[in-house]
């Protein structure tokens, strides 16, 4: 994915041309200094380092951090831009009644707003980070879920990213269809405009560019599971967290 996700996904190489030294010596100067400019220097950054990223098949990019405290990784090359005229998210699976969502559809729905610690794998963190959405348990008791469901996979409209939740961690009440972030509508670079928000877990289970949710028997590894990482991400006590795991 682009911009801002937290998983170490420098490891997974995107096409296009390696940055050249001086480039990246540039680039370095300016992620050091939009951690000490005002914060109207972060939305230039924060465009900077998404663009710059999507064409740095070393994923030198994603060791920089930008005015928001988030870090950029890439797992494709580019993501289409989508808004409220061409967006979509899809229900379907093993429900009763298959939906779908405009982006007007999803604004008009009861929003829940919570603020965590945002929690990368690689150690970094993000703290009290506001995000406010629909609750997935909402989308899921509306389409109907039967009886042999037993998990919930989510696609994303870059073409590559999933992920995966069981039925009862999709239902609690700490996971969001998320329409904003910080306060303001989630951008593209952040993975708007609509984005998992999987509060008690470790941020690479909060797919960006979410664009389908289906509802399935089993559990299938998301991207990042297929390549060794937890299935059940919970972020935990040793990372002063009290969320309680879901059986």
């Amino acid at each position: 994915m682009k911009p801002e996700q937290p998983e170490p996904e420098g490891a997974d190489k995107a096409e296009g041309r390696p940055l050249g030294r001086r480039v990246l010596l540039g680039t370095l100067g300016l992620g050091a200094l939009g951690v000490v400019t005002a914060p109207a220097l972060q939305k230039g950054m924060e465009g900077f380092l998404g663009a710059v990223s999507g064409k740095d098949p070393t994923g030198l990019t994603g060791l920089l951090p930008n005015g928001g405290g988030f870090r950029y990784y890439s797992v494709t090359a580019s993501v289409p831009n989508k808004n409220a005229e061409n967006y979509r998210l899809t229900i379907d699976g093993l429900v009763d009644k298959p939906t779908s969502y405009t982006l007007a559809d999803l604004r008009a729905l009861p929003q829940t707003r919570m603020v965590k610690d945002v929690q990368c794998v690689t150690g970094w963190r993000v703290p009290g980070t506001p995000f406010e959405g629909v609750r997935l348990s909402r989308l899921l008791d509306a389409a109907g879920v039967r009886a042999k469901a037993g998990a919930v996979r989510f696609t994303c409209f870059d073409g590559a990213y999933t992920e995966s939740l069981t039925l009862d961690q999709a239902r609690r009440s700490d996971i969001l269809v998320a329409l904003r972030m910080q306060d303001k509508p989630l951008s593209h670079d952040h993975g708007g405009p609509v984005r998992l928000y999987v509060a008690p877990m470790y941020f690479y289970k909060s797919a960006k560019w979410l664009s389908g949710i289906t509802v399935t028997e089993h559990v299938k590894p998301g991207y990042w599971e297929d390549r060794g990482y937890d299935v059940d991400a919970w972020v935990g006590k040793s990372n002063g967290r009290d969320d309680a795991p879901t059986n």
